[in-house]
């Protein structure tokens, strides 16, 4: 493995690869359960040349998907999640409680939908933070609420970094 760490509007950011190229974690400086650096391999500031080029097109606003192959490492339910998330449209929000739904859940699952999507290696590119509470409130974001906020007014406004 390997990472890069690059500057963006939301502050360093740190972009792990996997030997074959896949983008396996997108950190945010003080980012709840960020594994440990020495567990990232060696840093080579080249390497993920498209996941950099893609989110400086994001961050210009040229961007509103991501074609970037990924390498999560997770449970089945995570990666449901995970997967789910990458269908919520840019500049769009849903519930933990509808996200569980979309996926034929009962309603109290709601809670693990939130726990899974809290341990999304792959923040911006997995729009982790369109996920909102039941009232529409901001609730929990491993990069920081501020940073939740600002990418939700950035898509939601085309608000430019």
């Amino acid at each position: 493995m390997t990472y890069a760490v690059i500057d963006s509007p939301l502050g360093r950011l740190t972009l792990v690869a996997r030997d074959q190229g896949e983008l396996a974690g997108l950190y945010m400086e003080e980012h709840r359960h960020r594994p440990p650096l020495e567990t990232f391999g060696i840093r080579d500031d080249s390497v993920l040349p498209e996941v950099v080029q893609q989110l400086k097109e994001y961050f210009a606003g040229e961007r509103t998907t991501f074609d970037i192959p990924l390498a999560l490492t997770g449970t089945p339910f995570q990666h449901r999640v995970w997967t789910a998330l990458q269908d919520i449209p840019y500049g769009e929000t849903t519930t933990y409680g509808e996200l569980a739904a979309s996926l034929g859940l009962v309603p109290g699952a709601s809670r693990a939908v939130g726990l899974a999507n809290g341990k999304n290696p792959v923040s911006i590119i997995v729009p982790c933070h369109r996920v909102v509470g039941s009232t529409g409130s901001l609730t929990g974001y491993g990069g920081g609420l501020d940073r939740k906020q600002r990418l939700l007014d950035h898509e939601r406004a085309d608000v430019l970094f």
